[in-house]
């Protein structure tokens, strides 16, 4: 979290519930199974109960998981999981509460670990938790996280730091690569390979002998997964993302404001796949190249 904290979008250029409703029916109905709500923070999201319910009552709608800081799990799991919750992704990047507080700019990782508990006894499965790996701020912790596994049925990824315009700098000083990670785990312990849970995501995963859950590593730059990605993403704001790397857009705000029916919705959802970029083109230490931003199918 950056220390001057992060912009606000105005109100009324948020999606509604209803608008996001709209698209993911759009989307089933093109043969989208699975949706996640991510961020930001979507637990800061007013009555996010209602849009899980929403979003689980559409047909062809199997499976609805959440990518959150777990911050406020514990009290909203309840509530979520009646809705409809299926899965939660927990981003976790450090297990001390001293460098938590630098990471997050805010006390809470026993919060945190609270959260990730009772999702578990909840029965929200397969539970992720996603480490970023940085050299010198949290790469000692790397055996900390991977010994969660071995108690506890969670899949623990560890993504390398990515490129991105904020943290060029940082990215070349800090990064660490997918393959040493897993050299520097394996050292105390044979790590197996491991199907994990199901899906086509992006990480491969090991697991110790007699583990109850499984590391698992995600290497946008160094063994890119983009010919594995069949993932879009709709931004708060209604901007259908083709690549997270990238800038194609199309803005589904205005479509659906502009009274879209739910055929013309599916048609450019179903179009918005046939122009996703081959891949992202990331390089340690370099900006992903920049495209052109699409505003409808065809450009």
């Amino acid at each position: 979290m950056p220390e001057a904290g992060l912009p606000w979008i105005p109100k009324a250029e948020i999606l509604s519930y209803e608008e996001i409703e709209r698209i993911v029916a759009a989307g089933a109905s093109a043969g989208v199974r699975s949706v996640r709500l991510t961020g930001g923070e979507p637990l800061v999201r007013r009555d996010l109960p209602e849009l899980v319910a929403r979003l689980h009552a559409i047909p062809g709608i199997e499976d609805i998981s959440l990518s959150t800081n777990a911050l406020l799990l514990e009290e909203m799991l309840e509530p979520l999981v009646a809705a409809g919750l299926r899965r939660v992704n927990v981003s976790l990047d450090t297990l001390r509460e001293d460098r938590f507080f630098l990471l997050a700019r805010r006390p809470g990782l026993d919060r945190v670990l609270r959260g990730i508990d009772a999702a578990l006894a909840a029965g929200l499965a397969p539970l992720k938790i996603n480490c970023v790996v940085m050299r010198g701020a949290n790469d000692d912790e790397l055996e900390a996280f991977a010994e969660l596994t071995r108690e506890r049925a969670v899949y623990v990824r560890f993504i390398e730091v990515m490129p991105v315009a904020e943290n060029l700098d940082l990215q070349r000083q800090s990064y660490v690569s997918a393959d040493e990670i897993l050299a520097r785990l394996g050292e105390n312990d044979a790590l197996v390979p491991t199907p994990g849970p199901g899906g086509n995501g992006p990480a491969r995963y090991f697991a110790y002998p007699g583990a109850l859950g499984a590391v698992g590593v995600i290497s946008p730059l160094s063994h890119d997964y983009c010919e594995r990605c069949n993932r879009v993403r709709l931004t708060a704001d209604g901007r259908l993302r083709l690549c997270l790397f990238g800038n194609q857009e199309i803005d589904l705000r205005r479509a659906v404001r502009a009274g879209a029916t739910q055929a013309e919705l599916a048609a450019m959802l179903g179009g918005a796949m046939l122009i996703k970029p081959e891949r992202h083109h990331l390089r340690l230490g370099e900006q992903a190249s920049r495209m052109r931003a699409f505003s409808e199918i065809g450009g």
